[in-house]
């Protein structure tokens, strides 16, 4: 086990509508200092296939694909104790102050990306911002359950 420290910015602006949770970033995201960094991670590829556009590999283009799209990205966690990148392993969870983009946003839906996400969510969160989380399945390589045509299935609610 480790402690880790989220260190990675939350990506928001005045306009964001739509937040996405995950836990807290993995190894390869913080090793490449952004979300969802991992090679095999589908989280853009989803994307990239609910808005029909490709999305460059460059963290600035990433942000203003967010940016254009009204959608904000950030985990639950500020820090916690964690074995790699495994959620199931997660101890002693310290949890972001989600309110804060909230209050500087127009955030209307938050979503989850995985069970752990939408518990630490549902405990730590929810109280304070009385928003309901939507879960949706991880994108990691670890959810092996669920197609790449799947996932865009189930986080296609995003747009609406």
């Amino acid at each position: 086990m480790e402690t880790i420290k989220h260190e990675l910015s939350p990506i928001y602006n005045a306009h964001s509508k739509v937040l996405i949770l995950g836990s807290i970033p993995s190894r390869k995201s913080r090793e490449v200092g952004f979300y969802y960094g991992h090679p095999q991670n589908r989280f853009w590829k989803v994307l990239e296939k609910i808005y029909h556009e490709k999305i460059p590999n460059q963290v600035d283009a990433k942000i203003e694909f967010l940016y254009h799209h009204s959608i904000a990205l950030w985990d639950v966690l500020a820090s916690c104790e964690i074995e790699g990148s495994s959620d199931a392993s997660i101890q002693n969870p310290i949890p972001n102050d989600i309110l804060e983009i909230i209050k500087h946003s127009q955030i209307k839906k938050i979503y989850t990306t995985g069970k752990k996400a939408y518990q630490l969510y549902q405990k730590y969160c929810y109280p304070h911002t009385h928003i309901e989380a939507i879960l949706l399945p991880s994108t990691s390589p670890a959810n092996a359950t669920k197609s790449l045509d799947q996932l865009v299935e189930d986080y296609s609610i995003i747009k609406e």
